[in-house]
């Protein structure tokens, strides 16, 4: 498209630095991105305007950059042009707890979840669910590095589910326990979209896990656009509910009984993003750039049918699972692990 972009990533860069896609790269915050205190983040995406030079669309890659990047949104009018995200949204639907209870109020299928208020509670709750449990931390992106605590863990007895209870002040947010979804042949599915104000769709679509990385449980190695009804209302909707402006990431795992529940909510483009892209080449950033600088985003066209494979992790999950996918249209590692490297937004000069 002829447009400049920059990328702000954590120390070192990986392979994002190396990328001929970019005209430069930008440290991130010093000390690291911390939602609850994003002065730094100020800081730095002020500095990164100014090298800059002119005002440039801003899009977050992870959630914790989602999250940061709404919260000081209001002071960066002038430099970027930004998602309107009011009330703190991507903190909201990134918080387990919180989106659990959307989909409730909405009536969107979500896995039987407990917030225990206690140890005994959560022993009796992972009894009564169903051993094995998935626990998750509800605010994941709180939990502190260098200590063995995972944003979801499998517990298989009501002793582990107390024990991991009372690390809830460690974990610095509540424990969840979900009803375990086992994964098979057609359970994976996904939906990625980009929206205009008030929820409005601009490009949207999707698409079914093939193979991932590590087997059943990790990242999509091979993805196909396939549309589905109930994936698709279910993410059309919940945009609409919450008036949703700019990029988000929908997991969703089919039940015993054949109903889609979403899993995970992500503010922001998805690894696969580019699964989802027309025969004109539109995908959900290009959609969001155009949205955010005001010029037509044009009605998308073809693309349903198309593949994505990320080799590395496709090839390690074929080998693991002894079976190769056929007819795969490739796309190369490093574009594919690409939005997983960053550490925080990219910014593209409007």
């Amino acid at each position: 498209m002829g447009v400049e972009v920059h990328a702000v990533v954590e120390a070192g860069g990986g392979p994002m630095g190396r990328s001929r896609y970019l005209r430069a790269v930008h440290p991130g915050p010093s000390g690291g991105l911390d939602p609850e205190e994003p002065e730094a983040l100020l800081e730095c995406l002020t500095g990164v305007s100014e090298r800059i030079g002119v005002p440039a669309v801003l899009i977050a890659m992870d959630d914790l950059s989602a999250i940061a990047v709404s919260r000081v949104a209001p002071m960066l009018t002038d430099r970027f042009r930004i998602p309107h995200q009011p009330d703190d949204l991507p903190a909201r639907v990134a918080d387990k707890a919180e989106l659990s209870r959307l989909c409730a109020r909405w009536d969107v299928p979500h896995p039987e979840t407990v917030i225990p208020a206690g140890g005994a509670e959560a022993a009796q709750a992972a009894w009564r669910l169903g051993l094995p449990v998935i626990a998750k931390w509800s605010r994941p992106w709180l939990l502190p590095s260098g200590t063995d605590l995972r944003s979801t863990t499998l517990v298989h007895t009501a002793a582990e589910a107390r024990r991991l209870y009372e690390r809830s002040a460690a974990a610095g947010s509540r424990l969840l326990l979900q009803r375990f979804l086992p994964a098979g042949p057609d359970t994976d599915w996904f939906f990625h979209g980009a929206f205009g104000r008030g929820g409005h769709p601009l490009i949207a679509g999707s698409g079914r896990k093939e193979m991932s990385w590590p087997v059943r449980t990790g990242l999509t190695a091979v993805g196909r656009w396939l549309p589905d009804p109930a994936v698709e209302e279910a993410g059309l909707r919940l945009a609409e509910r919450l008036a949703y402006h700019g990029i988000l990431d929908l997991d969703f795992r089919r039940d015993e009984r054949g109903v889609f529940r979403l899993v995970d909510f992500n503010p922001r483009p998805g690894a696969q993003f580019r699964l989802f892209t027309d025969a004109a080449g539109l995908d959900v950033v290009r959609a969001m750039y155009l949205d955010l600088t005001g010029q037509r985003v044009p009605q998308p066209s073809g693309g349903r049918g198309r593949v994505f494979v990320a080799e590395n992790y496709a090839l390690l999950s074929a080998v693991r699972s002894l079976s190769l996918p056929r007819r795969a249209a490739a796309v190369p590692a490093p574009a594919a692990a690409g939005g997983g490297a960053a550490a925080g937004p990219s910014a593209a000069g409007a």
